[in-house]
């Protein structure tokens, strides 16, 4: 008889830990990138401290897809550029007819874009893409969104001045080297694995393509969400000279319906937590305080993150 209590008991607590249990799908990106081990970066804290909660990395096709994914109502949450989370936002480009509610958590790192060749394709300015085969970015990505500005502020029909392949990172670096195609756009951290694989690969010499003069004729179309920066030289091997390159805010994003205090639970473990991050990626240097304000998002913020950071002195609003 007692022995039966005691199995009635232990049965008991573990259908009352497991209906504690919460699972949480963090949407990253490809594997060649940033946003996939960083993503799993964090699931791995947010497993390892908070009770009952069970997070994974899932490899996506980036920010549009991520953003789609959120969409569902899923427990999600994602990393995403903030240009294609205000277009979800708003319900405009990819999201025509289709708005989601996304809400940020977090400032992240600044998402650099890549304009990338090699010596010997003819491709050394962006004038050169005409007529060439080039790679946006993967479908489902940011990178396309992001590419897509960049050819038209410099004046190039994306449709009609070259032929446009859809390769994540590392399909596109294995296509260069392989004469497949001429150049491709990429928008990551820094170091972004696959170009550092590039740049080190033999017989191999890279060739980044300047974009920051394009950034004017990009704000004036679509806000102040770009901005002019640089990849040193130092960066990727072979590099004759800085990037005179674009970037735009990366964002760690949840749907407006999450409730408060799972929000606040997320965003208080991560921050707490950051130097774990930092260890999985340099860039998570770059999640700073300083950062985390209204005008960095370009999105309406999730009350749960509003609550942390005035706890810890950071006004959002």
């Amino acid at each position: 008889m007692k022995s039966t209590i005691r199995f009635i008991g232990a049965l008991l607590l573990t259908l009352a830990g497991a209906a504690q249990a919460q699972n949480l799908s963090i949407a990253t990106g490809g594997t060649g990138g940033v946003y996939y081990p960083l993503g799993g970066g964090m699931a791995a804290v947010l497993s390892k401290y908070v009770p009952g909660m069970q997070a994974t990395a899932e490899v996506t096709g980036g920010s549009v897809a991520n953003l789609q994914l959120i969409g569902t109502g899923k427990p999600y949450i994602a990393l995403s550029q903030a240009d294609a989370a205000i277009d979800a936002v708003k319900g405009q480009d990819k999201f025509t007819g289709k708005p989601i509610p996304v809400r940020t958590l977090a400032v992240l790192y600044p998402n650099r874009m890549h304009v990338v060749s090699i010596e010997g394709s003819g491709v050394t300015k962006m004038a050169d893409m005409k007529g060439k085969r080039v790679s946006t970015g993967s479908g489902g990505s940011a990178t396309e969104v992001f590419a897509f500005r960049v050819i038209e502020a410099a004046g190039l029909d994306k449709d009609k001045d070259m032929k446009r392949e859809r390769l994540g990172v590392a399909e596109s670096v294995n296509a260069l080297k392989d004469r497949k195609i001429d150049a491709f756009f990429w928008v990551g951290g820094l170091p972004t694995a696959a170009v550092t694989d590039l740049a080190n690969s033999p017989g191999v010499k890279i060739k980044m393509i300047d974009i920051a003069h394009l950034v004017p004729a990009m704000t004036k179309k679509y806000g102040n969400i770009y901005i002019k920066d640089v990849i040193p030289q130092r960066m990727y091997k072979g590099m004759e000279a800085d990037n005179q390159a674009a970037t735009v805010t990366n964002l760690l994003i949840t749907h407006q319906n999450m409730d408060d205090k799972t929000a606040y639970t997320i965003i208080k473990t991560l921050w707490e937590h950051r130097v774990d991050l930092v260890r999985v990626h340099a860039e998570a240097v770059n999640i700073k305080p300083e950062n985390q304000k209204a005008e960095a998002s370009s999105i309406p913020w999730h009350p749960g993150a509003i609550k942390y950071f005035a706890e810890q002195g950071i006004k959002i609003r």
